[in-house]
């Protein structure tokens, strides 16, 4: 965010600076002297599990219970039947194991719902969080304890947490010498937005000299970084009047009785040499620092033994509300954690009880169907479900030839299925797929939205997306129109002659797939197929012959390839798309890949004023 400078004698980035510095030095201070008590009588004292160091259960939704069986919608639950394929493979054999441990999972979550509508009870008030948390020392030592504070109603306005820590020695030349502390949403790993990014790199990296990277993350899609190298600060560049970077010089040789001695010779020296010696970087291996990051109006800032170090504005889609837990990881030994100005409910709370409306839920289906949408979610995402149902949805609610619904395993906690169970019913728009979810068996939602759209409502054209795709459906609909009615075809973002993974997180073995290059196939972010194609996917199932790959875009690449090879259909037109974007959103999108929720809402916000144009991060 570009704005001019604010003259030095204004009394607001004086205040944003001095604010957390009390918290600071008292944090500081008694974590240190008692590492083992907590910080004041306000102060909740927090040993954490590792389910709730991840902050798995704060953004879980408070749904109304339907107030009787007659109110109550049907619960939909995919028919499609694994038992039919061959168990000697070893993905259908994990099927068929998914399935009846769902059908157990089911049942205790229909059984639940059942008990509770029988003895509806009042909607509990919303749970009050402190306002202000701390980790000391000997809850972080402890062994396997995770180095995170869980922050329950996530942060506000003028919300600070304090990370009182020391890089580790690393020996060698060779070593990077680097940690992150990390805002975080809810979720594990991937699944978990960054929502801020704190990287310093005290050996520097490409560049040769010591940074601090700072930067956001949504399902492991990283954001333009903003890197601070201590060179001459911009003036141009402030969020809230202080500059994003700082300057600083290079460390000494990594000792405190060096860096006095500099800023020793920096006061002897005087004005004459402020050019030449000035603050150094502020992290040295070994030393004790105190980093805090504070919520500003326009963004985070980050201040180091109570100096200013740097200030990140607010990127869409990545709010403060959203903030679950606090996590530092790499090169560094913590000493306590500290988080205060703690908003004591949560931001969101009354937003999500107002989103739970009527003109959200699903309209009663219209035949005939033109288009049917399938949209792949988990269990927990909510939020994302949330942003569709308010964002692009809202364009399928009110057109009487298109239909979307969200297709959705259980989880294996049994909570998370309760709460899929009274969503489904509010809304109406989900369909449940009875298996454990997992990521090798995705392709299995796949073919439920193929056997849903052919069977169930006769569909003529058949997209599948993601809860994290925006589709803009009018031009959609509108590339659709340009391929004649009668013609099998297969459209989106093609990949022609890739080459299977064989190392890494990704990898495919030779069993999986022994070929070496996948077929035809379009990126699974956003792609439409004919009817014809999606009732031979219901079929092959049906009879057994469906082989399934755990890549489920490649998978269906493959069946389209099988169908195009019998030549039934006369031949399957492949109908390639940039628009339809993998990696992201380029302006005049088609779909748009990786978008928060908040990137969602500014997308549709967009589209309405009539401009097709992205809101990337940054």
């Amino acid at each position: 965010m570009r704005r001019p400078r604010r003259p030095a004698a204004g009394l607001r980035p004086l205040l944003l600076l001095l604010l957390p510095a009390a918290a600071l030095l008292y944090a500081a201070a008694l974590s240190l002297r008692y590492p083992g008590r907590p910080l004041g009588p306000t102060t909740v004292s927090v040993a954490l599990t590792a389910a709730e160091a991840t902050g798995s259960d704060v953004a879980r939704p408070r749904l109304p219970t339907p107030a009787s069986p007659r109110n109550r919608r049907r619960l939909d639950v995919s028919r499609i039947d694994v038992r039919a394929l061959d168990a000697g493979t070893p993905l259908h054999a994990a099927a068929a194991r998914a399935f009846r441990d769902g059908a157990r999972l089911l049942r205790d979550a229909l059984s639940a719902s059942s008990s509770s509508a029988a003895t509806p009870s009042p909607c509990p008030a919303p749970p009050r969080c402190p306002t202000s948390v701390a980790r000391p020392a000997d809850t972080l030592r402890a062994a396997g304890a995770p180095r995170a504070l869980a922050l329950q109603c996530g942060l506000a306005l003028g919300s600070h947490v304090t990370v009182v820590a020391r890089p580790r020695r690393v020996p060698g030349e060779g070593g990077l010498a680097q940690f992150a502390v990390e805002l975080r949403g809810a979720g594990d790993g991937d699944a978990a937005t960054t929502i801020l990014h704190l990287n310093p790199r005290l050996r520097g990296d490409w560049s040769g000299r010591p940074v601090v990277e700072l930067n956001t993350r949504f399902r492991g899609q990283w954001g333009p970084a903003l890197r601070c190298e201590g060179w001459r600060r911009s003036d141009e560049d402030t969020v809230d009047g202080l500059v994003t970077c700082e300057q600083w010089t290079w460390n000494t040789g990594g000792t405190l009785e060096e860096l006095k001695s500099m800023l020793l010779r920096n006061r002897v020296a005087g004005q004459s040499s402020r050019g030449l010696i000035d603050w150094p970087y502020p992290f040295v291996e070994g030393e004790l620092f105190a980093l805090t990051i504070s919520s500003g109006l326009e963004g985070y800032h980050v201040q180091v033994d109570g100096r200013h170090v740097a200030s990140f504005p607010y990127r869409v889609g990545f709010d403060l509300e959203d903030v679950a837990t606090v996590q530092a990881n790499g090169d560094i030994e913590v000493e306590s954690m500290f988080a205060g100005t703690l908003p004591a409910v949560h931001p969101n709370i009354l937003q999500r009880n107002l989103e739970l409306l009527s003109e959200l839920k699903a309209p009663p289906p219209e035949e005939p169907v033109e288009l049917f949408i399938g949209i792949l979610s988990a269990g927990s995402h909510f939020t994302e479900r949330m942003a569709v149902r308010r964002s692009w949805m809202s364009a399928v609610r009110n057109s009487s030839s298109t239909m979307a619904r969200f297709f959705v395993a259980l989880n294996g906690r049994r909570e998370v299925n309760e709460d899929l169970k009274k969503e489904a019913d509010f809304f109406g728009d989900i369909i449940i797929v009875p298996f454990v979810d997992s990521y090798d068996l995705v392709v299995l939602k796949t073919v439920a939205i193929c056997e849903y759209a052919a069977r169930v409502v006769a569909a003529r054209y058949v997209m599948k997306c993601d809860d994290d795709t925006f589709v803009r459906l009018d031009s959609v609909m509108a590339e659709i129109k340009k391929i004649p009615e009668d013609k099998s075809f297969y459209m989106g973002n093609m990949n022609y002659y890739h080459r299977p993974l064989r190392e890494g997180k990704w990898a495919v073995s030779y069993e999986e797939w022994p070929r070496d290059t996948y077929p035809t196939y379009a990126d699974g972010a956003g792609y439409i197929v004919s009817s014809d194609i999606a009732g031979f996917v219901a079929s092959e199932m049906e009879k057994g012959r469906l082989n399934l790959f755990k890549m489920e875009d490649v998978s269906v690449g493959m069946w389209v390839g099988q169908l195009d090879a019998g030549g039934g259909t006369g031949g399957v037109e492949y109908v390639h798309g940039a628009g339809f974007c993998q990696a992201g959103c380029a302006d005049d999108y088609l779909t748009a890949h990786y978008q928060s929720p908040g990137q969602m809402l500014c997308l549709w916000e967009k589209l309405r004023q009539g401009r097709p144009q992205c809101c990337n991060a940054g």
